[in-house]
């Protein structure tokens, strides 16, 4: 169940000229703090992402569909179906909610934990290319400000200091 709060945050975002994929953020982030919470589990972080755009699509959100190649068929014509919903608001079945809520609380709670979503972030950008990753970095730079490059710093240095 989407909270009004997220949903009122999505809005926000939009009328503020944030792109689709910072408004379905805040589902995500949702979903997030529910497996946290233990509302329900997820097999892994990228199941609790998923759910949490497929939220965000039902709710309105205008997310573009994943490419081809990127997720199965399967997984594209549901975010299809979604982007529909978004659109339609069509009625809720009382009996398949509970299901996919039964059947999420036997999953594991782990999959939300600081680790696994730091784990799937790395991975997620082990994927992209070395321009990508540069571009993000220094946009992040460029939006952080003195105060935010030199925690980013001082972090960097605890990581290696681990590492090393």
């Amino acid at each position: 169940m989407v909270h009004q709060n997220t949903v009122e945050e999505a809005r926000r975002d939009a009328k503020e000229g944030k792109s689709p994929s910072t408004q379905a953020g805040e589902f995500v982030r949702e979903e997030i703090h529910h497996v946290r919470d233990g509302v329900h589990g997820a097999r892994s972080t990228k199941q609790a992402i998923a759910i949490g755009l497929s939220k965000a699509r039902r709710a309105g959100v205008k997310l573009p569909l994943p490419t081809d190649g990127k997720v199965s068929n399967a997984a594209r014509k549901q975010a299809v179906r979604d982007s529909a919903r978004g659109r339609l608001r069509p009625e809720l079945s009382g009996k398949r909610s509970r299901a996919k809520l039964t059947a999420l609380q036997r999953e594991s709670y782990a999959t939300a934990s600081h680790e696994a979503l730091a784990a799937q972030t790395r991975a997620s950008s082990r994927r992209r290319e070395t321009a990508a990753r540069h571009r993000a970095s220094m946009k992040a730079v460029r939006t952080k400000g003195a105060e935010g490059i030199r925690w980013a710093a001082k972090k960097a240095a605890r990581t290696r200091r681990k590492l090393g």
